[in-house]
């Protein structure tokens, strides 16, 4: 059974380094109240450790669909 790691996004962008603006691209957060549910790896845990002051986590065991570009090219 595999993890996966919901998270929103609760701060807006503007102001913040160019290195975290591209790691909430790379989630697939856009914009205030996007969210996403992503599998649970390193690269991802990385990425929400980085921006953990802009966005909302929760880690959600068992089957969960997934959504976002990566989930899509994944199948």
């Amino acid at each position: 059974m595999s993890t996966h790691i919901w998270v929103k996004q609760i701060k807006g962008q503007a102001g913040k380094p160019a290195d975290q603006r591209l790691t909430l691209q790379g989630l697939g957060l856009k914009r205030v109240g996007d969210e996403r549910t992503l599998q649970d790896n390193p690269a991802i845990r990385g990425m929400v450790e980085k921006v953990q002051h802009m966005i909302e986590i929760q880690v959600r065991p068992g089957k969960v669909a997934l959504t976002g570009a990566r989930s899509r090219r994944a199948k």
